[in-house]
C-alpha cells in the first residue's frame, strides 16, 4: 500500500499491508484541532469539551483502545503522585488490567479540570459516549486535514505503537503497554514498508 504524500514529500500517513499510522506533522495536526476546540470553548462547553481533550490526550499517550479509557475512573484508576493510569484490558479471556505510565502534565490535565469542575470527579471518563468521541474525533480529524480512511481513534493506538518501536523501547515492553495477549500482535507494528525505510534514511541523513 503506497504512502500517502503532501507537497514537501514527507509521508502524511505511513501504511504497509495491516498498519496505517500517523506521520508526527498530522499528530500534532490532530493535537492542535483538540486543543483548540477546548482552549477556545466558551464558559458553558468547557466542561463538555474538556472531557474530549482529556480522553484525547490519554488516547495519545497510553495507545489503549478508546473503550478502555473511557472505563477509566478517575477516582480509582489514576495515581496522580506516580503519573500512572491503571487500564482494563479489553479483548482478554478474562479480566485483566494492566499499568500505563504518563508524562505528569497530562496527569496534570486531569487535575486541574477536576479542580475547575469538581462535579466530574468520577465521571471524567465515563461522562463521554464512544460513538459521540467517534464523530467528534472524526470531525477534527477533517479539519486538520487528515485522509478519511485514517480520521478514526483507532489510529492513535497504531501511532503510539510505531513510536515507541522506533524509539527503541522493547517490543516486550510495547506488548505489555498496549495490552496485547501475543507478542505475534506487536510484532506487526515491526514491519515497515520499503518506501518508508527509505524515507526514514533521508530524513536522518543515511541516504
Amino acid at each position: 500500500m503506497a504512502l500517502i504524500k503532501h507537497s514537501s514529500s514527507m509521508p502524511l500517513a505511513y501504511k504497509n499491508t495491516k498498519i496505517a499510522y500517523l506521520s508526527e506533522d498530522q499528530l500534532n495536526a490532530i493535537t492542535q484541532e483538540f486543543m483548540d476546540y477546548y482552549d477556545k470553548s466558551d464558559k458553558n462547553y468547557r466542561k463538555k469539551r474538556g472531557r474530549y481533550w482529556i480522553a484525547f490526550l490519554f488516547l495519545k499517550h497510553t495507545g489503549a483502545r478508546l473503550n478502555e479509557v473511557l472505563s477509566i475512573d478517575d477516582n480509582t484508576d489514576i495515581d496522580f503522585r506516580n503519573s500512572e493510569v491503571k487500564l482494563i484490558t479489553l479483548k482478554q479471556k478474562k479480566k485483566t488490567f494492566r499499568i500505563v505510565p504518563l508524562p505528569a502534565n497530562i496527569i496534570s490535565e486531569v487535575a486541574t479540570f477536576i479542580a475547575q469542575f469538581p462535579d466530574t470527579k468520577g465521571t471524567v471518563f465515563k461522562g463521554l459516549k464512544d460513538s459521540n468521541f467517534r464523530k467528534k474525533f472524526y470531525e477534527l480529524a477533517q479539519k486538520a486535514g487528515l485522509p478519511k480512511d485514517i480520521s478514526h481513534p483507532h489510529i492513535l493506538r497504531h501511532t503510539r505503537a510505531i513510536d515507541l518501536l522506533k524509539a527503541g523501547v522493547p517490543v516486550t515492553v510495547v506488548q505489555d503497554l498496549l495490552g496485547h495477549s501475543s507478542l505475534t500482535t506487536t510484532a506487526i507494528y515491526l514491519r515497515i514498508s520499503a518506501q518508508e525505510a527509505k524515507w526514514i534514511l533521508k530524513e536522518k541523513g543515511f541516504i
